[in-house]
């Protein structure tokens, strides 16, 4: 791998002021914190609870047994439940973690959820020392009147984008998710020359488009994805198929993090062709952290991470991102490095949440802990004044 030095990075955040705290971090149970292979809200976790470590602070983390991580592991299942052939049902494994993480309540200073809603009804007695991070996606008509009858939990989103479809709730901020600046190593050139698609094959992913992209360009495309059970139907009548009928395309299943730093750090640009309200894109940051450009629809988060013409393209249509292509020997690479480590590391991910734990102080009037009224901050540090 071809190597370069970098321009440094001024780094404008730092929490010396900020005494140690006690923090517990209650990860979903599917995967392990990180995964082995595909998965974002546990990777997440999984570093930010390294990071919060790093800085000083005593984190307890709550979360499958084969977890690997700097914290005080609280085992909750014996591995990820997605690789336990035993597990039909994930949804008693939560319930159980939950109670165990309400018995211990009163040992930490704040507790951050990452299990979405089915903590609520178990934290309400103790929300003021609650920090949740919805990872998923908002625009489903079930979860307004849930989060309507739930407005004073305090709430962070991943991007502001992920907000729109929310009725009025207590937002304390908006936090970009990070990565360790030393995880995906920076490439030069993206020396194998072929497009890449990264994550899972299923409908509103599109790698459809991706195929139809690269296709379009005549370069060849290497799809990295799982395949969920859900998605098993559309993979053998829509895609598959488009598989196997162009050479230049290639399936490689799902990759593990060693494997993904070789295969985003040899491609020559990311297809990021999704058709739903993406919440983040943890594969965006990833291809970034390694100096490759992404090529993204407009849709969700992807205005907020992609500075068109800087760490990538953003498009509107199969030919813009053809267009696009056949543009990427204009960015340097350089910069999309240069913009993941100023923007997107997990340094500057436990800064801001850091930020927010420590406006922890009870409620306001409205019940809402000195909530977050601007979702119109500054796409850098999204945590509101």
């Amino acid at each position: 791998m071809a190597k370069a030095v970098l321009q440094p990075v001024v780094k404008l955040f730092s929490n010396a002021h900020i005494l140690p705290m006690k923090i517990a971090q209650i990860a979903p149970l599917v995967e392990a914190c990180p995964p082995r292979q595909y998965g974002g809200t546990e990777r997440v976790v999984a570093y930010l609870s390294d990071e919060l470590v790093r800085q000083g602070h005593d984190v307890t983390l709550f979360a499958s047994g084969d977890s690997s991580t700097a914290a005080r592991l609280v085992s909750c299942a014996p591995r990820a439940l997605r690789t336990d052939p035993s597990v039909r049902d994930i949804l008693p494994y939560h319930v159980m973690m939950l109670d165990e993480v309400c018995r211990r309540a009163d040992d930490f200073d704040v507790l951050h959820f990452h299990t979405d809603l089915l903590h609520f009804p178990m934290a309400r007695s103790f929300s003021d020392r609650t920090v949740t991070t919805l990872h998923g996606r908002l625009d489903l008509p079930d979860l307004w009147p849930f989060y309507s009858a739930f407005a004073d939990m305090p709430l962070v989103s991943i991007s502001l984008g992920q907000r729109d479809p929310m009725p009025p709730v207590c937002w304390l901020g908006n936090v970009y998710h990070g990565l360790p600046e030393r995880l995906l190593p920076f490439h030069a050139a993206g020396r194998g020359g072929y497009l890449a698609f990264l994550g899972r094959i299923s409908p509103e992913k599109r790698p459809d488009r991706a195929i139809r992209i690269a296709v379009q360009s005549g370069l060849p495309l290497k799809i990295a994805a799982k395949i969920d059970r859900v998605d098993r139907a559309y993979w053998e009548a829509d895609i598959a198929p488009l598989v196997s009928r162009h050479a230049n395309i290639e399936y490689l299943g799902e990759i593990g993090e060693r494997e993904k730093t070789r295969f985003l750090g040899g491609a020559r640009a990311l297809l990021f062709p999704i058709d739903w309200p993406e919440p983040f894109g943890l594969a965006m940051i990833e291809a970034m952290a390694c100096g490759t450009p992404v090529i993204a629809f407009r849709c969700g988060s992807v205005p907020e991470v992609i500075d068109d013409g800087v760490n990538g393209f953003v498009v509107d249509s199969v030919d813009e991102a053809v267009a696009a292509v056949g543009r990427i020997g204009e960015i340097d690479r350089r910069a999309v490095r240069r913009a993941f480590l100023a923007r997107f590391s997990a340094e500057r991910m436990a800064h801001d949440y850091l930020a927010l734990y420590g406006r922890l102080r009870g409620p306001s009037p409205d019940g809402c802990p000195h909530p977050d009224r601007s979702a119109q901050a500054d796409a850098g540090l999204q945590v509101a004044a």
